[in-house]
């Protein structure tokens, strides 16, 4: 479990299973979260390789394959202009977030009524406040803006706290197997 003192953010590494502290403090309204340019497929993936393990990870090939089919999905949070994390997902019209999704682009529907999360990520130096969550919350926010029915995704155990604070609902262990990893269904239906 991951604790907090004073003025000193200690946060999990999921890679290395381990605690990683970080002294320093951003102010949350200096993180701007933007659309995501395909020309930053490059530091995405880097981002991605610290922050999932390999085999979780998406590959740089995989990241450009999905920002071609759907860029308007993928936001960064940026602090001075520095990429310190993003958010991205497809759309389809399932209640859950199939394996299939995240190798096989085709599946992406445009039009679907549930957006999905495929994953969040923020850098180790950066975790710990608040940083994911304005990621999140503003992928709800557009896509209800959108008129999509839900924002879907799966998580493991040490997440469904943070999600839920988020406004998810754990709807049990999900059929993923990506991975190697347990993981739990989570969605938030805006109806």
């Amino acid at each position: 479990m991951c604790t907090a003192a004073y003025n000193e953010v200690v946060v999990c590494d999921r890679r290395r299973r381990k605690n990683v502290r970080s002294t320093f403090s951003v102010p949350l309204e200096k993180i701007k979260i933007r659309n995501a340019k395909i020309e930053e497929v490059t530091k995405i993936a880097e981002i991605e390789r610290i922050c999932f393990p390999a085999a979780e990870a998406a590959s740089e090939a995989e990241f450009r394959e999905r920002m071609e089919a759907f860029l308007e999905n993928f936001f960064v949070a940026e602090l001075d202009g520095r990429i310190i994390g993003f958010i991205n997902g497809g759309t389809t019209n399932q209640a859950k977030l199939p394996d299939e999704m995240y190798h096989d682009i085709s599946l992406h529907k445009p039009d679907g009524d549930v957006q999905t999360v495929f994953g969040l990520d923020v850098l180790p130096d950066y975790r710990g406040r608040g940083i994911a969550g304005k990621l999140l919350a503003y992928l709800v926010n557009v896509s209800r803006e959108r008129g999509k029915k839900a924002v879907i995704l799966t998580c493991e155990e040490h997440l469904i706290p943070f999600y839920e604070r988020g406004g998810f609902v754990n709807h049990g262990v999900a059929d993923s197997t990506h991975g190697g990893a347990k993981w739990y269904d989570m969605q938030q239906w805006f109806e």
